[in-house]
């Protein structure tokens, strides 16, 4: 069977709805885990999948951090690119146009040290053909000392509500792991009007090469992701189901389609597949089946009739 083929069984709906945004089936790549799409074009198309999000976009073109900027760990990896890109006006110049062309929606992922600077960003890509927007808010505000937003209820309130005036897209805010009480966090995102979220991003992890006695990365710590942190992001998206009412992206260490039953058995609506890429550039496809077959297998009609449906005790 051709993998890059999208299942026809009409004994199963695999659409979901996020914000009065439908896609076809709830697999989505995570953000700088795909670039802008075009590294994976030989592997499979984007139309084969719900979305693609883009790697995180600033107001400028940025460098990143200097190398060794990523490194292996048990199950999972760390990194510390230090969101590298080419700037928001590059990307609608260059890259919105391409990925336009394919079947699948479109989330620009957005990051700033101002709240003025999300805000601009939504602006401009209020205006463009992207579908969603997702505002990574794991940043540190620069106005308040370096505290980064995604950590206090009130900054992410009102950075929600900030960009939601000025945006014309519906908005899907990235929640960090690296915080007390999630529920707080995404109650104050609901305040905010936010129109959905994803979670997990990276929680932030450590190595050290003992022979050298430095740390592996040259940023000396970085962000966590794979498949050890998945019963983390499990916890997170069913605390965050039960505290808030918004459509979720779950996201952190899905390998395979169980993985991502699971998360939608949790509580998501869809599921982001973002290092299991980095092992095998097949593995969105690979994860869409594993999702088609436990349903076939489960008499399942419809993914959304299992969203939150998890028996907890």
């Amino acid at each position: 069977m051709n993998i890059n083929k999208e299942n026809k069984n009409d004994m199963i709906d695999l659409s979901v709805d996020i914000a009065g945004i439908k896609l076809k089936n709830p697999v989505i790549t995570a953000s700088g885990t795909c670039g802008f799409g075009r590294e994976y074009l030989e592997y499979y198309s984007p139309s084969d999948i719900g979305a693609i999000t883009t790697k995180g976009l600033s107001l400028l073109p940025r460098e990143g951090n200097k190398p060794p900027r990523v490194a292996e760990t048990p199950s999972g990896m760390l990194n510390a690119i230090g969101l590298q890109n080419p700037g928001v006006e590059y990307f609608i110049e260059n890259e919105l146009t391409h990925l336009k062309q394919y079947d699948t929606k479109i989330i620009a992922n957005i990051f700033g040290g101002t709240v003025e600077e999300y805000c601009e960003m939504a602006k401009i890509l209020s205006d463009t053909e992207i579908d969603m927007i997702e505002m990574n808010i794991s940043c540190p505000n620069v106005k308040e000392g370096g505290v980064q937003f995604g950590t206090d209820t009130k900054m992410v309130e009102n950075i929600t509500s900030s960009v939601k005036k000025v945006s014309k897209k519906p908005v899907i805010v990235k929640l960090s792991p690296n915080v007390t009480d999630i529920s707080a966090i995404a109650k104050a995102t609901e305040r905010g009007g936010a129109d959905a979220l994803s979670l997990i991003n990276t929680l932030v992890g450590m190595r050290i090469d003992i022979n050298s006695r430095q740390p592996v990365l040259k940023n000396n710590i970085g962000g966590l992701s794979g498949a050890a942190i998945k019963p983390v992001a499990v916890r997170m998206v069913w605390q965050t189901r039960n505290a808030v009412k918004l459509p979720i992206i779950g996201m952190g260490g899905i390998l395979n389609g169980d993985d991502a039953i699971e998360f939608i058995l949790a509580g998501a609506t869809a599921v982001a597949v973002g290092t299991a890429s980095f092992n095998d550039p097949y593995a969105v496809i690979k994860i869409r089946g594993g999702i088609e077959k436990y349903m076939l297998n489960n008499g399942v009609q419809s993914i959304k009739s299992l969203s939150g449906t998890v028996k907890a005790w």
